[in-house]
């Protein structure tokens, strides 16, 4: 997710063990080959992770039949053109990632950990185009090895090596490099989260053991929560994705799919700000849609939706106009497809 965040404010597996790893890493306690069932708990704040709404939440998330939770440390940059990413006082604290999954894992629910590298201003992260592109890898990979090394100290069972940075995932030696400074540290299942409008043009997707895709496709013109609108909406994509998926023999995930409880979100599902009019019928709807649309597909591994609830006093949007299904319509039907 392209996320609002508080900067509002301040403004090499082979094919056949990918199938193998994709086949054995569903939740704990599901047989098999079942899809990724996830929900992804954000931090913005240094010490969100060690707040004491986490077990609560975390027991929220595994209630809605949801098997996977995904936490994204993040780090900023000071400018798209940079050649370096730092923590902030809107980084999720070591001590706090250590935690959270923890008790994710005491929870029965499997982790993905998928760090983010944001913009101090606010911008979109697709933008960053370092001027070095030698010293923004050496400094990024610096930082997500930082995290492989606690996601292979706390067991976590799929790791995100990027997050939508179309500005550089075009450099495939580059990020091949990463990928294999990763796969040194951490040994359990690797993605890397694209943007919908970016998958396609990544050249490195043979080095990881699934794609991810942030599925944020507009599905209609305008505002509706009409399934046969929506329906129609995924099709061309369905199609499409089959076909990527058969020729880059891998399954593909969707490491972000959501869409906020606000008039026309099916529309414009990668916004915060569609609409001032609430509409949970229409994020029903569309959650509906994606789960119907992708059930029977073969190559679909599951989805991780964007997001569960902010924390206390940390949101910038309205509850009742957010991302999250806690308590909408939409957790009703999480619950109907997830919960045996």
């Amino acid at each position: 997710m392209r996320a609002l965040r508080r900067t509002t404010a301040t403004l090499a597996a082979t094919a056949t063990a990918a199938v193998a790893v994709l086949t054995g890493c569903s939740a704990g306690g599901d047989s098999p080959g079942q899809r990724i069932r996830g929900i992804t708990l954000p931090a913005w704040d240094t010490g969100d992770y060690g707040r004491p709404e986490a077990p609560a939440y975390l027991r929220q998330i595994a209630g809605t039949g949801a098997r996977w939770v995904v936490f994204t440390p993040t780090w900023y940059q000071d400018g798209t053109g940079r050649a370096a990413m730092r923590p902030t006082e809107e980084t999720a604290d070591d001590a706090g990632v250590r935690r959270i999954v923890g008790l994710a894992h005491a929870a029965g629910l499997k982790v993905m950990l998928k760090p983010h590298v944001d913009l101090v201003n606010g911008e979109d992260r697709a933008g960053i185009r370092p001027a070095d592109k030698d010293a923004w890898f050496t400094a990024y990979e610096r930082f997500i090895t930082h995290y492989a090394r606690l996601a292979a100290e706390l067991d976590v069972e799929q790791f995100a090596v990027g997050t939508e940075l179309a500005g550089t995932s075009g450099e495939r030696r580059r990020w091949r490099a990463v990928i294999a400074a990763v796969r040194e540290t951490y040994d359990g299942t690797l993605t890397y989260a694209a943007n919908y409008d970016e998958y396609a043009a990544i050249r490195f997707w043979t080095s990881l053991d699934l794609i991810g895709i942030d599925a944020y496709w507009p599905l209609a013109k305008s505002a509706t929560a009409d399934p046969a609108r929506l329906a129609k909406g995924w099709r061309p994509v369905v199609t499409e994705l089959a076909a990527f998926a058969a020729r880059q023999d891998r399954k593909i995930l969707f490491t972000e799919a959501g869409y906020v409880s606000q008039h026309g979100a099916a529309a414009e599902p990668y916004s915060w700000t569609v609409s001032e009019r609430a509409d949970n019928d229409e994020q029903a709807a569309a959650y509906e849609a994606l789960l119907t649309a992708f059930d029977d597909e073969p190559w679909w591994a599951g989805v991780c939706w964007w997001m569960w609830d902010d924390w206390p006093d940390s949101g910038e949007t309205e509850r009742r106009l957010a991302y999250t299904p806690h308590g909408k319509p939409a957790e009703q039907v999480l619950r109907r497809w997830w919960r045996d």
